[in-house]
C-alpha cells in the first residue's frame, strides 16, 4: 500500500509541477530563437525595440538614440507590435 502511495504522489508532483515548468522552458526557448530585428521586447523592466541581434546579445533601442546591449537570455517577454513608441 505504501508503494502505491509513493507512485501516486510522484505522479501528482510530475503533472502539477514538473510538466508545466518544462512546457514554460520550451516556450521561452522557442521565443528566444525566433527573435528578429524590429521586435519589441521587455528585459528586466526595460521596454525597447531590437535594432541588432547576435547569437548571445541583443541591442535594444530604449529611447531615441539610446541603445543598450543585453544578453539574449535576459529577454523575458515579446511584446505585440506597436507597444513601444520611440
Amino acid at each position: 500500500m505504501n508503494v502505491i502511495f509513493i507512485f501516486v504522489m510522484f505522479a501528482v508532483l510530475y503533472f502539477m509541477m514538473i510538466r508545466p515548468q518544462m512546457k514554460r522552458q520550451k516556450e521561452l526557448k522557442a521565443m528566444l530563437s525566433a527573435l528578429a530585428k524590429g521586435d519589441e521586447v521587455m528585459v528586466s523592466g526595460l521596454v525597447g525595440k531590437i535594432t541588432e541581434i547576435d547569437d548571445n546579445y541583443v541591442r535594444l533601442e530604449i529611447a531615441k538614440g539610446v541603445v543598450v546591449q543585453v544578453q539574449r537570455a535576459a529577454v523575458s517577454i515579446l511584446l505585440p507590435k506597436g507597444t513601444f513608441k520611440s
